[in-house]
C-alpha cells in the first residue's frame, strides 16, 4: 500500500499543484473590480435619542466580482448601513466593517472608504405649543374680521432638543381672505417648514367669522 502510495510521488505533487493553478485560473478569469459610491443608512437609534449630524454622507467601496455581474450593479442595490442601537447622547465614532454592507451574490468588499463615520446624537424632546393661524388680505369693504378660532388650539412637536426649545409656537400656512363677506372654516396645514422637528398632527380647522360695519 504504502509503494503503492509514495510510486510516482513527484508526478503526483505536481499533478495536484497544476489543477489548483487551474482552478485559479478558472475561478479568476473574467473578474473585475470596479470603485463605486453609497449613501450611509443609520438604523436602530435608541429610544430619547435623535441624529443630529454625521460627517459623512456615502463611502467609496472598491468590489471585485465576475464581470456580467458587476457591470450592472448600481448603488441602490448595495446597503452600508450604521447600527445606532448602542448610541450614547453626544458624539461617537463608528467603524464601517464589511459586516455592515450588504451586497448582491457573488460580490465581495476590496475596501472601504473611509472606514469610520462621526456621529453626533442628542436627546429627543417634546413640547406643546400654540397654533398660530396666518391669514393675508383684506375683506370686502364694509365687512371685517370679528373672530378667528383654532381646533385644536394646541400641537405637539417632537424633535432635537435643541430645536424643540426654540420653538414657541406652530403657525398655519397662510390663508387669503381678500373679499370675504361671510364666515368660513377652512383646514390649513401646520408650516414645520425649515424646523427639525415633527408633529403627528398635519392640520388644523380655522373658523373665521365675518362681521359687517355698522351692524
Amino acid at each position: 500500500m504504502k509503494r503503492l502510495l509514495f510510486e510516482n510521488l513527484g508526478l503526483k505533487i505536481a499533478s495536484v499543484l497544476l489543477a489548483m493553478v487551474m482552478w485559479i485560473f478558472v475561478t479568476s478569469r473574467g473578474q473585475s473590480e470596479m470603485s463605486i459610491d453609497v449613501p450611509i443608512e443609520f438604523k436602530n437609534p435608541p429610544q430619547g435619542l435623535e441624529l443630529v449630524s454625521y460627517n459623512v454622507k456615502e463611502v467609496s467601496l472598491n468590489i471585485k466580482g465576475q464581470e456580467r455581474f458587476i457591470k450592472n450593479i448600481k448603488s441602490p442595490d448595495i446597503r452600508v448601513s450604521i447600527n445606532l442601537s448602542k448610541a450614547k447622547r453626544g458624539e461617537g465614532i463608528y467603524y464601517i466593517s464589511r459586516e455592515d454592507i450588504k451586497l448582491p451574490r457573488s460580490i465581495t468588499v476590496t475596501n472601504i472608504n473611509p472606514s469610520s463615520v462621526k456621529v453626533v446624537t442628542e436627546e429627543t424632546m417634546t413640547r406643546t405649543v400654540r397654533i398660530i393661524p396666518v391669514l393675508t388680505g383684506d375683506v370686502a369693504r364694509g365687512y371685517y374680521i370679528k373672530s378667528v378660532e383654532v381646533v385644536p388650539q394646541v400641537v405637539v412637536i417632537e424633535g432635537i432638543r435643541s430645536e424643540v426649545i426654540k420653538v414657541g409656537a406652530v403657525k398655519t400656512e397662510s390663508f387669503d381672505v381678500t373679499g370675504l363677506n361671510e364666515s368660513v372654516t377652512q383646514d390649513l396645514k401646520l408650516d414645520l417648514t425649515g424646523k427639525n422637528i415633527r408633529s403627528k398632527l398635519s392640520e388644523a380647522s380655522v373658523k373665521i367669522v365675518i362681521g359687517a360695519r355698522g351692524r
